[in-house]
């Protein structure tokens, strides 16, 4: 990049980019207030007690057990995903496109649901054991949460890949061969530098997701970060719940900054050309390997769910599940979507198209949110709403604040990826018309967008509705949804109490899903 292309620190002198400016610096605050409750907690702890709490021999285990669960869980995705992207993306692998579907599917699935149908179907006294009639694996633990978490975690690397090498031109690697370049030299020299940035973005995913997952630990009886933080707090240790919640965040900061070395961007290929990579004989266990990991990942929950509804069809009445259960979710998440995508759309276009270090500082500083687990800002909001604002805690509009902080980068990075697409020379026509700024963003720049940006409030709809952790924290007094339901039970070990809000919750999460598959040229950059 030539140093004139660098981002400059330009104080914007007219109306239109001057409110801009300051919508965007009133969001990313917004965005980053609920840290400033976990930095001033800490910093109410003297030196000598902070070192004694974070030297304790319970501290200890945690750190290395959540860093060992999150770097097992990213290298078994990234083994995953890799070559499932490959298959589809580059191979002559029959019904590619159904295969493709079926491996982004369990995306839509929260990985503690897949916990609770693996704790409930393997074991000495689980389902499949009295449906086979003999002992299968007991699937619990630091290995079960690595297992489990992998199953529902993969696809992000998967799609971040699979969108890498369809963007490919794949000609290069044809030019490569008929210079003598085995296939394996092909893919180092030409794929891989190409497709890592890619990679990288997913595996920073599935990393973010398994050190902040609070439900899969939980389920799978694995002391965490995430969980340790919420006992903590549920005892009134503030003083060690922020000083967990701080080591977390480390943690989550050195991820970012290790993807942020090796994910550097490479140009693209102009097309997705070039001839597919033949099977031969390898495509039928490349097939079944797909079918096995389907039926894992998707059939599993759907059978365990389906045996408890069929054996007893009454817990669907009473107390175990109710209507407004659905309809509480279904009402959280839209509102948070629509509250993101408003929030996303300014900050989306600044970014796109200032390119200066302000507009590039609001755009990061809205990333925060996805890189902090939700239990923190749960704890954060709790105590803000607690002790500084009591009329909001607890209600739905500090509830949907949390969700909006959580999940705000994803419908940014995707209404970002949507403007950059659209030519500014529509816009700049519009002004020869004698069109004011915000009357050609309003008519010629929104209408071409609202594809993306429907995709990304789609997407933010999806992970809301699966949050847990800030739910519990953050739910107003007999506001139940389908999560808060499927962890009591779980807490109670009425499982069968969980089997319509998770087959509802499945249902509801693979709808959204296809707003976004439909919708999936626009992504996150």
């Amino acid at each position: 990049m030539s140093t004139s292309a660098r981002p400059t620190l330009e104080i914007p002198d007219d109306h239109w980019s001057i409110g801009l400016l300051l919508i965007c610096a009133a969001i990313a605050a917004a965005v980053i207030s609920p840290l400033v409750w976990v930095f001033w907690q800490a910093s109410q702890v003297d030196l000598e007690q902070a070192i004694e709490l974070t030297t304790m021999s319970q501290t200890l285990g945690i750190i290395p057990r959540s860093i060992a669960l999150m770097v097992s869980v990213t290298i078994l995705s990234m083994i995953i995903g890799g070559p499932l992207a490959f298959l589809t993306g580059r191979t002559d692998l029959p019904a590619s496109r159904f295969w493709t579907i079926t491996a982004a599917l369990p995306l839509v699935i929260p990985s503690y649901i897949g916990a609770f149908a693996f704790v409930s179907a393997f074991g000495p006294h689980g389902e499949f054991t009295d449906l086979l009639g003999i002992d299968v694996p007991t699937i619990a633990g630091f290995w079960g949460a690595v297992l489990v978490i992998t199953l529902y975690t993969y696809p992000y690397v998967f799609l971040t890949t699979r969108a890498a090498l369809l963007s490919m031109d794949a000609s290069h690697v044809d030019a490569a061969r008929t210079l003598n370049a085995t296939r394996l030299e092909a893919f180092r020299r030409i794929t891989m530098p190409r497709i890592r940035p890619a990679i990288a973005a997913g595996a920073l995913l599935v990393a973010l997701y398994a050190l902040a997952d609070f439900g899969t630990p939980a389920f799978m009886r694995l002391e965490v970060f995430t969980s340790a933080i919420y006992w903590e707090w549920g005892f009134g240790n503030i003083e060690f719940t922020a000083l967990l919640a701080i080591q977390l965040l480390t943690v989550a900061a050195v991820v970012l900054a290790i993807e942020a070395r090796v994910g550097r961007e490479v140009k693209p290929g102009a097309s997705g050309t070039g001839t597919r990579f033949r099977l031969g004989w390898l495509r039928w266990p490349a097939t079944i390997a797909l079918a096995f990991l389907a039926f894992l990942t998707l059939v599993v929950p759907v059978v365990i769910f389906g045996i408890w509804l069929t054996r007893d069809p009454s817990v669907g009445a009473g107390v175990a599940f109710r209507p407004t259960f659905a309809i509480n979710s279904l009402y959280l998440a839209a509102a948070a979507a629509l509250v993101a995508v408003i929030m996303a759309v300014p900050v989306a276009y600044y970014a796109a198209r200032d390119g200066g270090i302000l507009s590039r500082l609001f755009e990061r500083a809205t990333y925060v949110g996805f890189a902090v687990p939700g239990i923190v800002i749960g704890i954060a909001l709790v105590y803000f709403g607690a002790n500084l604002m009591p009329a909001l805690y607890p209600t739905i509009p500090l509830l949907i604040f949390a969700y909006v902080v959580r999940f705000l980068p994803q419908a940014v990075g995707i209404t970002r990826s949507a403007v950059l697409q659209v030519d500014e020379r529509y816009s700049e026509a519009a002004r020869t018309l004698n069109a004011s700024r915000f009357g050609s963003f309003r008519r010629v720049m929104l209408p071409l967008i609202v594809p993306g940006v429907v995709a990304g409030g789609g997407l933010v709809f999806l992970t809301t509705i699966k949050e847990l952790p800030a739910t519990l924290m953050l739910q107003p007094a007999g506001l139940e949804t389908l999560v808060t339901v499927i962890w009591h039970a779980n807490e109670t070990l009425s499982y069968a109490q969980a089997a319509i809000p998770a087959l509802v919750l499945i249902i509801v999460s693979g709808l959204s899903m296809l707003i976004i598959i439909r919708q999936e040229r626009y992504h996150v950059t």
